[in-house]
């Protein structure tokens, strides 16, 4: 089963995006379409203290008719942060996604931030696995699946 850690080796960690919870919608919805993500980190004091996504600029500043440029992240962002951890599993990661419904999930270790995953991250990984694991069933009924290396006597 794989974890958070080995999708993290083989996506990258690349620069996690984040704003300050002064900062205005706006700013962060603007660094969210510059980098083509669906959400920030808000951090203050290099401490996570929110998120703030896509579906929150809409729930919050285009529903209730707000104006991105005058409100703060704070106002809007969702300050319970769900994380996990390097050694979690990608299962795992997919139930707490789908339970708490949330596409971005930050990974720390010991507070430290190791990276950001999302939905589609896990949904492609566990894809690409599934693609694996057919093949290779598809060998063995076969025929064609080698089998353990063969040992030889010498």
């Amino acid at each position: 089963m794989q974890t958070i850690k080995e999708l993290l080796d083989f996506k990258g960690t690349g620069e996690v995006q984040m704003v300050g919870p002064e900062d205005t919608v706006f700013d962060a919805v603007t660094r969210m379409v510059e980098m083509n993500i669906g959400a920030v980190l808000v951090s203050e004091n290099n401490v996570i203290v929110g998120i703030i996504s896509e579906r929150d600029y809409l729930r919050f500043i285009t529903v209730q008719g707000r104006t991105a440029r005058n409100t703060p992240v704070k106002e809007v962002m969702t300050a319970k942060v769900i994380y996990v951890t390097p050694d979690t599993s990608l299962d795992e990661v997919m139930a707490i996604m789908t339970g708490k419904r949330i596409r971005h999930i930050p990974v720390l270790i010991e507070g430290k931030l190791q990276g950001i995953v999302s939905i589609g991250d896990v949904v492609k990984q566990i894809a690409s696995d599934q693609q694996v694991q057919i093949r290779t069933l598809e060998a063995y009924i076969s025929d064609g699946y080698p089998g353990p290396p063969q040992q030889t006597e010498g």
